[in-house]
């Protein structure tokens, strides 16, 4: 494309949602002000004590508003993809909760200086047409000067009774909905080592919309779920058994991937974001684990990754064939749900 020659990654520090802030830090930041009346509300029915994907407001007796916001710095180099990446990333939380987005907000910050606002106008339609797409209307935004790009949305949707990520049971089998490794698939990218079609592949899993789960999800009845992002598999596995009090046994040779990741690994490409993420779940792992290029995978920090959603056994089959119909990502099952005190085994 006519934009090849500006390469937006290297503007930014890290890319995509690895530039989060890790679980820990959000912890110490965030934890105390759990018990802050701010943070509370009769209308409040999720709010920021399970850590779940998006906050969701009552506002009648039918009726509740899910909001989510997401942004991060250039986690590919073309400017329409970037957009797309991050409009699908912010709706992505709206659909963990089972909701169906309605309106959303822009956020820019652009390098008045640096980059030219042509590419800052592919980056917005890039993000109008998976907003358009999902029926999503864009009602306004706000920018700022920054030396460091960054793009993303606040989405607004509804939703019936949201689906939480504090509902899974023990025997409910834990279904993931896209393969892993767009971590570090980009953080080569930023460096200039990813292959072509491995990149391409990346960007085709990281635009597809996590829509099509909702329904299945509704209409399978399902337990719990969550969106896996910017903590990795890992780490949002760690939030949704927290918060559910239950503890899940992994299959990680059946966790998918987008494709071999192993040269990508070895050459050093794991971005500072997935290390904390690593890091951080250690110590929440027992009994043996993983090789260390595995366990690095499933705490790679996911950019517009797919549902892990928790269902009772008996209708994970259904869910399955429900969630892969019409879709380019397979879902599949990766482990189970026990009892026991919150932590992640491997079979």
């Amino acid at each position: 494309m006519a934009f090849a020659a500006t390469r937006l990654t290297a503007f930014s520090h890290g890319a995509g949602c690895a530039c989060k802030l890790g679980p820990d830090e959000l912890a110490e930041i965030v934890g105390p002000l759990a018990d802050h009346p701010a943070y509370s509300s009769p209308n409040l029915v999720v709010g920021i004590g399970t850590a779940d994907d998006a906050g969701v407001w009552q506002l009648d007796s039918n009726q509740r508003l899910v909001q989510t916001i997401d942004f991060f710095t250039p986690i590919v180099d073309d400017p329409f993809d970037w957009g797309r990446i991050a409009a699908a990333n912010a709706l992505s939380d709206i659909y963990a909760m089972g909701g169906s987005p309605i309106t959303a907000l822009q956020i820019v910050a652009w390098p008045r200086n640096g980059l030219a606002f042509s590419t800052l106008a592919e980056v917005l339609r890039g993000g109008a047409e998976v907003m358009k797409f999902s029926g999503t209307t864009i009602i306004g935004g706000h920018s700022i000067d920054d030396p460091e790009p960054k793009y993303g949305f606040a989405v607004t949707g509804m939703v019936g009774t949201p689906i939480t990520n504090a509902g899974a049971r023990p025997g409910d089998r834990l279904v993931l909905t896209k393969p892993l490794g767009t971590g570090i698939i980009t953080t080569a990218l930023k460096r200039g080592a990813c292959p072509p079609d491995l990149a391409a592949s990346a960007v085709r899993v990281m635009v597809e919309l996590n829509a099509s789960a909702v329904q299945p999800m509704v209409d399978v009845g399902v337990n719990a779920a969550t969106d896996v992002t910017g903590f990795g598999l890992l780490g949002h596995l760690r939030e949704m058994l927290i918060a559910s009090g239950v503890a899940a046994v992994i299959d990680a040779a059946v966790v998918p991937t987008i494709g071999d990741l192993s040269r990508l690994i070895e050459a050093g490409h794991y971005s500072g974001g997935s290390q904390r993420n690593l890091s951080s779940v250690r110590p929440f792992l027992r009994g043996p684990t993983p090789n260390e290029a595995t366990l690095k995978i499933l705490a790679d920090a996911q950019t517009s990754g797919g549902l892990l959603i928790s269902v009772d056994a008996d209708r994970a089959s259904a869910l399955v064939a429900a969630l892969n119909h019409g879709r380019s990502s397979e879902a599949v099952v990766i482990g189970e749900i026990t009892a026991g005190a919150p932590s992640v085994a491997f079979s």
